[in-house]
């Protein structure tokens, strides 16, 4: 996923939340609602997020140095779990209490109405924002089943904007049921039952995307088709008797770090090695410009054998 796609989606999202969340919290206050005070908080910590996010991909574009010799990829993969933390702590955990206080102490809403047209017009926005993010997701999926996808994603920006905007959809149509079923069954505290399953949903999206950037943060390799294309490259020269390993990691969505470990043909002099390990490197990085760093070390295969066996 390229870097502009992932600002595109987040802008979006940062935009609708942004005026969600205002107009939510005047209704909350005007109608008492504790379901609206929910999608309130949960605009807010969405629009936050997407703050976090932003902050995330400045900081990952940050040249190396000599504390970070391979860079700050990996500050997106923080960022991103971060997001995963707020949106538990802080949007589940209010939409819980708000809601669980409403059902103890259930009063009739002011104006239902209004809360209606804020809904209405916030999935209007919101399915907008969630489209953008849905179109920029389904240009890396393929045809992978949709969580084969997001597990294979290296890009959590995106995956995370689009679980947030999902679960937003959710969260108004609980909130409208919610609503709708306090006013004409007279059962008050539906709102506040409604407010409990908005921090439900809240607290599931938290822990699928806690637990996919946990992955990415602690580090994933490149997808089998990017092995798959280097072990033919390296395999490809007659110097190379075999291809003993090759390890990859990524340390950010488009920053992949490669070593390989080969057998070459014992006749070689040193510099005919050199160059074809030159050569390697340069069709490799040519093929593949997401892999960043090349090492490639020259071990015999039995070697390898031996010190894999310890």
């Amino acid at each position: 996923m390229a870097a502009h796609g992932s600002k595109k989606v987040i802008f979006a999202a940062l935009a609708g939340n942004t005026l969600i969340s205002i107009t939510k919290f005047g209704a909350a206050a005007y109608t008492g609602s504790a379901a609206m005070l929910s999608e309130g908080i949960h605009s807010l910590v969405d629009t936050g997020n997407q703050g976090l996010l932003l902050l995330g991909m400045k900081r990952a574009e940050k040249p190396a140095d000599e504390k970070h010799p391979f860079g700050y990829g990996s500050e997106i993969y923080f960022w991103a779990f971060v997001v995963a933390i707020m949106i538990f702590a802080v949007g589940a955990g209010i939409s819980l209490y708000e809601g669980i206080q409403k059902i103890i102490h259930p009063h009739p809403l002011e104006s239902a109405f209004v809360a209606y047209v804020v809904l209405g017009l916030a999935i209007i926005f919101e399915g907008w924002a969630w489209m953008v993010a849905f179109k920029e997701f389904q240009k890396t999926k393929g045809k992978r089943p949709f969580m084969t996808a997001v597990r294979d994603s290296k890009d959590p920006t995106v995956f995370t904007v689009l679980f947030e905007d999902t679960a937003a959809m959710l969260g108004l149509l609980v909130a409208l049921g919610g609503i709708w079923g306090a006013q004409t069954f007279g059962i008050i505290w539906l709102d506040g039952a409604a407010s409990v399953v908005i921090g439900l949903i809240l607290a599931g999206t938290a822990f699928v995307l806690a637990l996919e950037t946990k992955g990415l943060l602690i580090g994933e390799s490149a997808s089998d088709e990017l092995v798959a294309s280097v072990r033919e490259i390296l395999n490809a020269p007659s110097a190379i008797k075999g291809v003993n390993e090759i390890r990859t990691l990524h340390l950010g969505p488009n920053d992949v770090l490669l070593a390989a470990s080969l057998d070459f043909e014992d006749a070689l002099t040193a510099g005919a090695v050199e160059e074809v390990i030159f050569s390697l490197e340069d069709t490799i990085k040519r093929a593949h410009p997401v892999i960043g760093r090349v090492f490639l070390e020259v071990q015999a295969a039995r070697d390898h054998q031996i010190l894999e066996g310890e």
